[in-house]
C-alpha cells in the first residue's frame, strides 16, 4: 500500500497546485510517464471498502473557482461583500500535515482542500477571512478531515485559529487579540467539523452525517459569535431544495441546526458530480442586539483553470472575468 500511496503522490505532485518557489521540480520528473501511473494512484486512493470515488473531474491538474454575491451577518446590519470557494486536489502528508512538496516522505494521501474567502465592508472599515480545509479523499483509511486552519482580519485585529486531528480530537491552536479569548493550545473533543462540509459534498454528499451528531461550528462564526472552540450538539438533515433563492439542476441542500446556539447553516448544491455548491445560507442572533438575520451567499461566477500560473499584470483582467469586485483597475 505504500508503493502505491508514493506513486499516487507524485501523480498529484506533478498536477499540484501552488508549487513551492524552492520545490525539486526536476527535468527527471517530467520525463516520467503520467499514464502508467494514473492507474496505480487510483488504486490507492480508491482501495477497497473507500466510499469515495475521485472523479475525473478533479484529476485535470486545475481548480475549480466559484464566486459568490455575499450578504453578510455583523453587528446589527447585514453586510454586501463576495465569497469565493477554491477547490483543488492535492498531496498532503499525514504525519506532520503540511502540503507534500519534496516527496521524500511516504506518508503521504491525497486530499481535496477548500480555500474559503470571505471579504465584506462594515461601514469605514472592512473584514477578510480564510479558511483552508484538508479531507482526505480516501475515507476508509482516513476517515477524519485532518486539518482546519482559519485566518480573520479587521481594522480592530487579527485573529488565527488551527486544528489538527489527533487519535482523541483534535488539537487546537488559537491566537486572538481579545482578552476574552487570548491564546490558548488545547485539545477538542469531536469527530465532525462544520468547515469540512463543503468538501464533503464535493467529494460525496453521501458520506456526510445525519442525524444527531456533535458538531465543532465554523471557524469564521465561532470568531463572530465569541464563541469556545467545542463541538455543540447539531441535527443534520439532507432534503430537495425546495425554495427560489437558488438556480441549478437537481438541487438538494444539507442543513445542520445547533438548537443552542439558535443557528442553522444551509448548504445548496446540485446533487449529481461533481456536486456544485450554487450557494449557502447561515442563520443567527448577532451577539450585539441577539436578533436574528440570514447570511446568504449565492454563486455568479466559475472558472475551472490553473490560477497559480496566472500571476501576470496582463492576467488581472480575469478578475473582472470572474466577478470578483475587489483590487479591479
Amino acid at each position: 500500500m505504500n508503493k502505491y500511496i508514493m506513486l499516487a503522490g507524485l501523480l498529484i505532485f506533478l498536477m499540484s497546485a501552488c508549487q513551492s518557489p524552492k520545490g525539486p521540480a526536476s527535468k527527471e520528473k517530467s520525463r516520467v510517464d503520467i499514464e502508467a501511473l494514473k492507474v496505480n494512484a487510483l488504486q490507492a486512493a480508491e482501495g477497497e471498502g473507500s466510499p469515495v470515488v475521485i472523479d475525473d473531474y478533479w484529476r485535470q491538474g486545475k481548480a475549480e473557482l466559484n464566486r459568490y454575491k455575499l450578504k453578510q451577518n455583523r453587528y446589527r446590519d447585514v453586510h454586501e461583500g463576495e465569497a469565493v470557494l477554491v477547490f483543488v486536489l492535492e498531496d498532503f502528508l499525514y504525519q506532520k500535515q503540511v502540503k507534500n512538496d519534496y516527496y521524500r516522505d511516504p506518508n503521504s494521501t491525497a486530499i481535496l482542500k477548500t480555500n474559503k474567502l470571505i471579504r465584506f465592508p462594515t461601514g469605514l472599515y472592512d473584514y477578510s477571512m480564510m479558511t483552508s480545509t484538508f479531507t482526505p479523499v480516501d475515507a476508509s483509511a482516513f476517515p477524519n478531515t485532518l486539518k482546519i486552519s482559519h485566518t480573520g482580519q479587521d481594522w480592530c485585529g487579527q485573529v488565527f485559529s488551527q486544528l489538527n486531528r489527533t487519535n482523541s480530537g483534535y488539537k487546537l491552536s488559537s491566537f486572538s487579540y481579545f482578552e476574552s479569548e487570548g491564546d490558548e493550545s488545547r485539545e477538542v473533543k469531536g469527530s465532525w467539523v462544520e468547515d469540512e462540509f463543503f468538501n464533503r459534498i464535493r467529494l460525496n454528499p453521501e458520506s456526510l452525517p445525519i442525524g444527531e451528531h456533535k458538531v465543532i461550528p465554523s471557524s469564521d462564526v465561532l470568531r463572530f459569535l465569541h464563541l469556545e472552540f467545542k463541538a455543540y450538539q447539531a441535527e443534520i438533515t439532507r432534503k430537495p431544495y425546495e425554495e427560489s433563492e437558488f438556480e441549478g439542476e437537481a438541487l438538494t441542500t444539507v442543513s445542520i441546526k445547533y438548537p443552542t446556539l439558535k443557528r442553522e447553516l444551509a448548504i445548496t448544491y446540485e446533487n449529481k458530480a461533481p456536486y456544485e455548491i450554487v450557494g449557502w445560507t447561515d442563520t443567527y442572533p448577532s451577539v450585539f442586539d441577539r436578533k436574528p438575520r440570514k447570511t446568504i451567499a449565492k454563486r455568479t461566477n466559475k472558472l475551472f483553470t490553473d490560477y497559480w500560473s496566472k500571476n501576470k499584470l496582463g492576467d488581472q483582467k480575469m478578475r473582472a472575468d470572474f466577478g470578483l469586485e475587489t483590487y479591479l483597475k
